[in-house]
């Protein structure tokens, strides 16, 4: 096996996957374990062509946090926009009233809001600049295949070069390829729901306040973005439809497509124009029955997949990545090996339980309102109205969406490994 060792170990990591999960684990790594060990972090994406990317996420204060501590945030700061209210209301499409019965605002600690709606495409960007002046190795291409064995992983890319790893660390995607290499199965199923998602332009400021409305079909998300564009404000919408009427909605003109989007996104901020293409993509639910194999770790949508409902995709991946390098660091700064099997359960319990659990609340939530039930919207507005009075759960559930609850691994505390 072509490698490099030291005292017996082999010094180099391999991620397979250049989304914001792999990228940030390539740059904490690099920057925690130093010139002691490569990284590589491999995927095709930078030799496709650039398409438009309109997809925008609201990041959580402890991601904040590991990204500020990483060297990141500094860079998209001036573009990143505070979220620091959020309302919920329950209505129909066509309600010319849509009334609110949950309010999230404050911040949830001193100078720090619950969350940042950040640009994918200038997060990726900052990311893969500071990757690259710390040393990551980056390959523009994927991994065909990997085998593992006691003391090392060897893997195969997909140009057909191969090295040899301590540690393999998936974090391609939902269809992983290399999960399905390893044997590692996969519960989940599909919504019948498609995330629309595009970029809006309006008259007024939003002031950074994010609206849900939950509606027949699927919640509606309006996100604040930073300002910008023909109109000065701009937020981004997530519009849950029914995937079989995704097809003819997106066929439809740039003006009906608007007027559409209009019945829903409502009058409040003024006229209102599409500042980006318009996209589909389909909704499920998925966890892997095991986040680690044989000097394998599975990372981000690799492991855990989500209904957007709450906005904790990216920061449950954003959470694995906080765990997966410090018992990564910690280990290699004891002198053991990274890719061991103890070291690797210690990634899993950190992570398993509450990615299942968030899971399943958002699962829950998804089928409490995506129907027009009268008997079950009476309820779910009762419960709404009620939480709503109770300041102290809502700030144990701001807590626990901003990634702060409990014990959180330090680098979403702000520490550096």
């Amino acid at each position: 096996m072509a490698s490099e060792r030291d005292g017996g170990s082999l010094k180099r990591i391999v991620i397979a996957g250049g989304g914001i999960a792999g990228l940030t684990l390539a740059l904490a790594l690099k920057q925690g374990l130093g010139a002691d060990f490569a990284v590589v972090l491999a995927d095709p994406a930078p030799a496709v062509p650039h398409r438009a990317d309109n997809r925008a996420y609201a990041v959580a204060a402890g991601g904040r946090a590991m990204l500020q501590t990483l060297g990141i945030w500094a860079g998209i700061a001036a573009t990143a926009q505070p979220m620091t209210e959020m309302i919920v209301s329950d209505s129909r499409t066509g309600d010319a009233v849509r009334p609110v019965f949950l309010t999230f605002d404050g911040e949830v600690e001193p100078g720090e809001p619950f969350a940042h709606m950040v640009e994918n495409a200038g997060l990726v960007a900052a990311l893969r600049a500071a990757c690259t002046e710390a040393g990551v190795v980056l390959r523009a291409t994927g991994v065909r295949r990997f085998m593992a064995a006691d003391a090392a992983v060897e893997v195969v890319f997909g140009d057909g070069g191969r090295c040899g790893a301590t540690l393999l660390v998936a974090a391609d995607g939902a269809r992983s390829k290399l999960r399905e290499q390893a044997g590692i199965g996969w519960v989940g199923w599909d919504y019948g729901q498609s995330g629309i998602v595009a970029t809006i332009g309006h008259e007024r400021p939003h002031h950074g306040r994010a609206v849900e409305h939950f509606l027949p079909s699927g919640p509606f998300a309006i996100l604040p973005l930073a300002d910008g564009g023909g109109l000065r404000h701009r937020s981004s919408i997530v519009w849950t439809e029914r995937t079989r009427n995704v097809p003819a909605l997106l066929s439809l003109d740039a003006d009906d497509m608007l007027a559409e989007i209009e019945r829903r996104f409502g009058l409040e901020l003024g006229g209102i124009t599409l500042e980006s293409p318009v996209s589909a993509h389909p909704l499920g639910f998925g966890v892997a029955r095991r986040f680690v194999g044989e000097r394998l770790a599975l990372l981000g949508d690799a492991a855990h997949l989500i209904h957007p409902i709450a906005g904790q995709g990216l920061n449950l991946g954003l959470k694995d990545v906080a765990a997966l390098a410090e018992v990564i660091v910690d280990a290699a700064r004891l002198g053991l090996d990274p890719g061991a099997p103890d070291v690797l359960e210690d990634y899993e319990k950190a992570r398993r339980f509450d990615t299942v659990a968030m899971g399943a609340v958002t699962d829950g939530l998804n089928r409490l309102f995506s129907n027009d039930a009268t008997p079950l919207r009476l309820a779910r507005d009762l419960g709404l109205g009620l939480v709503d009075r109770m300041p102290g759960l809502k700030r144990f559930f701001i807590r626990e969406a901003a990634g702060l609850a409990g014990a959180p691994p330090r680098l979403l505390r702000g520490e550096a490994l």
